[in-house]
């Protein structure tokens, strides 16, 4: 602890002691000190101090006090201090859009706040209800990058980290091109970039994937020696991965002399973004194994791969892992752990994980509304949303996909409409392609396919293939050929090799009878060069993961797989089962149509769970396609025949099995 000078100091004596507790992250006891040094020395010792109190300030987001420490430089004289007006600058650039009371003003704060003393205590202004003291959370990016811009403009000297401040404000708040001009502006004064520039601008070429002109940035940085510094290290490893050139991204990692845990993140990041996620969990482990301490957001980027691969039992590792470093408290973290258990078909460890954080955040609640409205219970994801309204949580655009997306899956056609409506009017969000693809999936399930193209005609951005294919799903469902065909020319004007879509009209082609229609397009896939996706499920059993496609003999059970299959098919035809061979899109026998069916990968997978785990053990298969109608058949009756939790995750959402019964609702 950094303690007070005696009550008698001398006036040079603050700066050093308020420099060390802001050096230390001992934010308010700067502000405190500097308080206590105002009230006995008056201004002529502040100005050493300043930096340091301004960079307290920057990192406890005080905005409004900022300005008025901004109005003390002013009214001293010291604005053309170098070390003061860098100092000004980060701060604005720091505390950017509000502070942790929003709206509220001093007036309004507890009369033992901090902010509410800290304006009076520091002596900045006559009356703590003064505007000037206000913390009204009006302070909007523009108007904090105006504050910045006018400190800059107004410095008769400049050095490197002047320009860094104004080029990292810009690239942090989107202003790309701004950011980029200004570092072309620094060059031509002849001030050359260092490392925080680069790693400034990097990051803008990752948002426009413009791998090419990063390249450039990076042959600067080799010819500047700057390639083996750890920050520009990073930057280049997340520009590439984000550019989907993570081979590049491990080129830069492997010739880092030390990377720190930022570059360990960013590699992890990166591979596991890129598809790599064996890659990403290999190097989480070589990561450990040296001894190097994760952050937070490393496991954001972990658990990603455990729910990717729906593997429980590595998610519960991470899990343990988390807890015995004492990071599940942390509420990025807890978030991930919330959506990793939801992916990986374990809501309820989900939901128990999520009431116990204190304060929840907006990725907390609308992880939880998602892995709700993925697993089938609707009703408690449109209860979670108005419990995070009612807590004065304003719901985002990412928070209403999620609850769109329940009453997709649930087929509450009025709900969605609804909390479509309040999106734009209550909260006066655009909606976004995921928002008007989750409205138009609902009404097409729910049959109401005119209404659903309409819609989509009506749209105030150009709709995209995927949005248009949810309507040729539900047209599948309802048996609408014409308007198949007429959303299907849609598709192909805007996506001409959309291999699903493809794939899609072909099957209601041939579920329709309409072999040569179906033949017609196979032929036109294949010449331009697109294949079907094969089904494949998987099953994750001690700690091993089988994978199974159609048919498949290779796997060294195969022969017990099939006997297994053929007990379950007895019983489940005692039981009342008839095979729905409608989703066999094939002009064969009705005896080979059963026998297609019977080898589905879902099945397969299924009873390979059965025969090689404990009666009564639940049942996990991944698949990678939508499950057909007859395995959902086939499923319920097997839950109910073995008397065990069997959790299929298809591509679009998670299907208990239990006691015969889907918690879909066959509605999928």
């Amino acid at each position: 602890m950094v303690e007070a000078p005696s009550p008698s100091p001398s006036p040079l004596s603050w700066a050093p002691l308020i420099r060390a507790s802001a050096s230390r992250g001992l934010f308010l006891h700067a502000l405190s000190l500097f308080a206590r040094m105002r009230a006995v020395s008056g201004t002529s010792a502040a100005r050493a101090a300043l930096p340091s109190v301004l960079k307290s300030c920057a990192a406890l987001r005080l905005a409004k006090l900022g300005e008025s420490l901004h109005g003390f430089v002013l009214r001293s004289g010291w604005a053309s201090d170098l070390y003061t007006a860098n100092a000004l600058m980060n701060m604005y650039a720091k505390v950017q859009i509000s502070n942790v009371y929003g709206e509220k003003s001093i007036a309004q704060m507890p009369k033992s706040s901090f902010f509410y003393l800290g304006t009076r205590k520091l002596g900045l202004c006559e009356s703590p209800f003064e505007s000037s003291c206000e913390l009204s959370g009006d302070c909007s990016i523009s108007t904090s990058l105006r504050s910045v811009r006018k400190v800059f403009d107004e410095m008769p000297e400049r050095d490197v980290v002047s320009w860094n401040t104004l080029i990292a404000g810009c690239a942090e708040n989107g202003m790309y091109g701004e950011a980029l001009d200004m570092m072309r502006d620094m060059g031509e004064i002849g001030l050359k970039p260092d490392s925080f520039t680069l790693s400034s601008v990097l990051p803008i070429f990752a948002e426009f994937v413009d791998v090419s002109k990063g390249a450039e940035i990076h042959g600067f940085a080799v010819r500047q020696a700057f390639d083996s510094d750890v920050f520009v290290g990073s930057s280049l490893i997340d520009m590439y991965a984000k550019c989907t050139r993570i081979e590049y991204s491990r080129r830069v990692f492997d010739l880092l002399p030390d990377p720190d845990p930022i570059s360990w993140n960013s590699i992890i990041a990166g591979s596991v973004q890129n598809g790599m996620v064996d890659e990403g969990l290999r190097l989480f482990r070589r990561m450990l194994t040296l001894d190097i301490k994760p952050m937070p957001v490393t496991f954001s980027s972990v658990t990603p791969a455990c729910a990717y691969l729906t593997t429980l039992h590595l998610g519960k590792q991470l899990h343990g892992f988390i807890i015995r470093g004492d990071f599940d408290s942390n509420v990025f973290v807890a978030s991930s752990l919330v959506d990793m258990y939801a992916k990986c078909g374990s809501i309820s460890i989900a939901r128990r994980i999520f009431d116990r954080m204190h304060s929840p955040d907006m990725v907390s609640w609308t992880a939880m509304i998602m892995g709700y409205a993925l697993h089938g219970p609707a009703e408690e994801a449109l209860a979670l949303f108005q419990m995070m309204e009612t807590e004065n949580e304003r719901p985002n655009c990412v928070a209403f996909v999620a609850v769109l997306t329940a009453c997709s899956h649930a087929g509450l056609v009025d709900e969605a409409r609804k909390y479509f409506n309040s999106m734009c009017n209550d909260y006066g969000i655009a909606p976004r392609l995921e928002h008007y693809a989750a409205v138009a999936d609902v009404l097409g399930r729910a049959g109401k396919l005119d209404e659903a193209y309409e819609f989509i005609s009506d749209m105030h951005v150009s709709p995209t293939a995927s949005v248009w294919s949810t309507l040729l799903r539900a047209c599948r469902v309802h048996k609408n050929i014409a308007l198949a065909e007429k959303v299907a020319k849609q598709i192909f004007e805007i996506e001409p090799k959309d291999m699903g879509s493809h794939v899609l009209m072909s099957n209601i082609y041939s579920a329709a009878g309409r072999w040569n229609e179906a033949a017609n397009l196979r032929t036109a896939m294949k010449s331009k060069g697109m294949k079907k996706q094969p089904a494949c499920s998987w099953i994750e059993v001690k700690n091993k993961v089988h994978a199974f496609v159609a048919h498949d003999k290779s796997h060294p059970w195969y022969n017990k797989i099939i006997e297994a299959l053929g007990v379950l098919l007895e019983q489940m035809e005692r039981e009342g089962y008839v095979p729905d061979t409608g989703d066999v899109l094939q002009d064969i026998e009705e005896e080979q149509k059963r026998y297609v069916l019977c080898g589905h990968s879902e099945r397969l997978a299924i009873a390979f769970g059965i025969i090689s785990t404990p009666p009564g053990t639940a049942i996990r298969v991944t698949k990678n396609l939508r499950v057909c109608v007859d395995c959902h058949t086939v499923t319920k009756f097997i839950s109910k025949i073995v008397a065990r939790e069997i959790v299929v995750r298809d591509v679009s959402r998670f299907h208990h099995f239990k006691d015969g019964i889907c918690s879909c609702g066959d509605y999928w």
